[in-house]
């Protein structure tokens, strides 16, 4: 009787977390932007090398809104200044107002740019057709006090992407004949290979606008592995010249592991926790003859890591030879969802250290841990994955690893899986 009643206990689970930060706000407007900007890991490492490392001695707020009643829309507002403000100080305040056509798919949008400093108003648009890989975008400065150069009148690009290529350019509409274009780039992937080369100009510069001078030219060629899925490790490194006067060697490596975990407040079966922990190392070397500042050296060097300890703290550090700077960022996940950091900048040049923070409020990204098989990265992994012959009993059904070795990632939140194969 006795057995009749007892219940099988219910198989274990492992945690998995939402990033803070995923997909990076930058991916939002990827399609206004260069490719050669974006790829061989360096969205990646912009966002490892910048986010919650604000800045010494001042204080950023950051509301990111979108209605219930209509998802396309959103508005993104920042307001930044001194923690010791003085009457000469100036307080920096911009905002987005966005509409995209399609919740999932945000390379087909309209947004409009507001803010006290050049430029006042500003529209950024961008029409892209998955089907046939094509988009066209704008950058138009409605209002702007001072209009020097031709790009402050407007910027058209036309691009093409799939897979394993992308081209385009970007032209100026008021520009003189000898300033087209203003940029161009192709980049190819073979493999877990991706090279590209950029085309941009100095018009600046008396002879910039020329094909035959090096220094309008960069070129760069990456190594990559993995997914940009959050659950799945990846690993880039990358060699570029930089219009022929800098040589930068960098890597990103983002990995997945798991600890041991008792939890107080949640259930029993759960054993253990999934972390995210992201290194970066960037080196910059001049490879020109040209005068630098006595400050200024002819290298410089940044490694960085960052540790996602669960789905409410991350703790951030960067080392380099100008600077050096640690962060942690407290966040909770409620509608809207509220972060707090606090960052330490330790100046190499001037001496001393100093403080900055920031805080966020948003409801664009909505979250909740997720439920995974334990052998899920593997608590151990010397054990024979045996989760796809288990049936579970209760409950949904978690995540397999299998499934994401396999790349099916349709089970899975928004916020979990990979951003669009468009290279």
């Amino acid at each position: 009787m006795g057995n009749f009643l007892d219940k099988e206990p219910p198989p274990p689970m492992v945690l998995v977390p939402p990033l803070f930060d995923f997909p990076p706000l930058a991916a939002r407007t990827r399609m206004l932007e260069s490719s050669y900007n974006l790829l061989f890991g360096k969205l990646a490492l912009n966002c490892l090398f910048q986010d919650y490392f604000e800045e010494a001695k001042r204080f950023k707020t950051m509301i990111m809104l979108k209605p219930v009643d209509d998802p396309h829309v959103d508005l993104v507002a920042t307001v930044s200044g001194p923690l010791d403000h003085k009457p000469e100080d100036d307080i920096v305040g911009n905002a987005y107002f966005r509409w995209q056509s399609d919740v999932d798919d945000p390379h087909t949008f309209v947004d409009l740019f507001v803010s006290n400093s050049d430029p006042v108003l500003q529209m950024r648009s961008c029409a892209y057709y998955p089907k046939y890989g094509v988009g066209a975008f704008g950058i138009f400065p409605l209002l702007q006090k001072n209009r020097i150069s031709s790009q402050d009148y407007g910027v058209l690009g036309l691009r093409y992407g799939s897979e394993n290529l992308s081209f385009g350019t970007t032209i100026m509409p008021s520009s003189m004949k000898d300033e087209f274009p203003k940029s161009a780039w192709l980049v190819s992937k073979v493999g877990r290979l991706t090279a590209g080369v950029q085309y941009e100009p100095d018009y600046g510069n008396k002879d910039g606008a020329k094909y035959r001078n090096l220094k309008n030219w960069s070129c760069a060629i990456g190594y990559g592995v993995g997914s940009s899925s959050p659950l799945s490790p990846s690993f880039n490194f990358c060699l570029e010249l930089a219009r022929s006067s800098q040589f930068i060697a960098s890597f990103f490596q983002h990995v997945v592991v798991q600890r041991r975990v008792k939890n107080p407040f949640e259930e029993n079966e759960v054993v253990g926790i999934t972390n995210y922990i992201d290194f970066g190392f960037e080196l910059l070397t001049r490879v020109d003859n040209a005068e630098t500042s006595n400050k200024m050296p002819d290298s410089s060097f940044q490694v960085a890591a960052s540790w996602q300890a669960n789905k409410n703290f991350l703790f951030k550090a960067k080392v380099g030879s100008l600077i050096s700077s640690a962060s942690l960022a407290f966040k909770s996940w409620w509608k809207p969802s509220f972060t707090f950091s606090i960052s330490a900048t330790r100046d190499h040049i001037v001496g001393g250290t100093n403080y900055g923070f920031g805080i966020r409020a948003e409801n664009l990204r909505e979250a909740s841990y997720q439920r995974a098989d334990p052998n899920y990265v593997m608590l151990t992994p010397n054990k024979e994955h045996l989760a796809e012959g288990i049936v579970w009993k209760i409950g949904k059904r978690p995540m397999l690893q299998s499934n994401i070795d396999s790349g099916n990632f349709e089970g899975l939140p928004r916020e979990l899986r990979p951003l669009q194969k468009i290279l």
